[in-house]
């Protein structure tokens, strides 16, 4: 009997023990992360009334707590950079007046850049600023066949590198370009220096919106070449929770029904915060965002920055 005892006893300080790090591992407290989304109707023209319990977040298969949803309404302190590839067609010259009649429409509030892709840097025509007329008046002409083709996932890098870190909730590129990436690499998703151009924006909370614009040249007119520039364009977009713009593998008409299409989701954008999983590193971690129980899909990053816990 007392042997049976003892048995009983140990096996439950073994349960215990092997409970101990399960519970403490469930108990760890979860890292603060906020991430831009931005509401869409599923159907029809009109995004239903959404509420933070209709969020889900899952970090891999792991669901993890929402602790806010907050309308990032005009007066959200917010930084728009203008990114124009300068080996852009002529064709885009026509569409300056158009870029400029776009900026000065963003709400007042909102610091604008304009900048230029070459050489696979970023060269700033205007620094951010809310003077929407300085950084309209800024947007010249492309350089076309002096602009170097090289990458501009490499210039996007730049970019962020340079961007100033004032506290901005909401950061946001708008990227014209054929999206060809001339440094090689490979033609399929994963890229490393399209990869690149996207980690680099994922860690810095940018999304990244983009037009096609044909390119100068050779390059300009391959069909292979400009098809998986779209790709990547698409997959730079897509990634970074944004939308990209193109219609076949010739220049726009216009460009402004899709900047009137960017002008409408920024009203529809929240910042979301939830408690990421704890990690031992700081690094990028896959998250799942979506609406079950609402006519309304979600367009978000699929990969956001955790920091490492304490």
């Amino acid at each position: 009997m007392q042997f049976t005892k003892r048995l009983v006893v140990a096996g439950a300080l073994c349960i215990v023990s092997l409970a101990a790090p399960l519970s403490a591992r469930q108990a760890a407290p979860g890292v603060p992360t906020s991430v831009v989304i931005t509401l869409e109707p599923r159907r029809g023209k009109t995004v239903p009334q959404i509420e933070q319990a209709d969020i889900t977040v899952r970090q891999d298969r792991d669901k993890r707590p929402v602790t806010g949803f907050t309308p990032l309404g005009e007066q959200a302190k917010t930084q728009f950079l203008l990114m124009i590839d300068d080996s852009a067609r002529s064709s885009f010259d026509t569409e300056i007046s158009t870029l400029k009649s776009f900026i000065n429409a963003l709400p007042a509030s909102y610091e604008v850049g304009v900048a230029y892709m070459r050489n696979g840097m970023v060269d700033f025509a205007q620094q951010f600023t809310t003077d929407h007329a300085a950084a309209a008046n800024s947007i010249r002409l492309a350089m076309g066949s002096g602009g170097a083709d090289v990458s501009p996932y490499d210039s996007l890098t730049d970019a962020a590198k340079k961007w100033p870190d004032d506290g901005a909730q909401r950061k946001e590129v708008l990227m014209i370009s054929s999206g060809i990436e001339g440094l090689g690499g490979g033609l399929y998703p994963d890229n490393p220096y399209v990869t690149a151009g996207i980690n680099s924006a994922l860690r810095a909370g940018i999304l990244v919106y983009s037009i096609y614009s044909p390119s100068v040249g050779h390059l300009g007119h391959s069909y292979w070449r400009t098809t998986w520039g779209q790709n990547f364009l698409s997959e730079l977009s897509d990634q970074t929770g944004a939308e990209s713009y193109m219609i076949g593998f010739g220049s726009p008409v216009s460009f402004q029904p899709f900047l009137d299409s960017i002008l409408e989701l920024q009203r529809n954008q929240f910042l979301l915060t939830f408690e990421a999983r704890p990690e031992k590193k700081s690094g990028l971690q896959p998250v799942r965002i979506s609406i079950d129980s609402k006519d309304a899909s979600i367009a978000a990053p699929q990969q956001v920055w955790v920091k490492a816990s304490m």
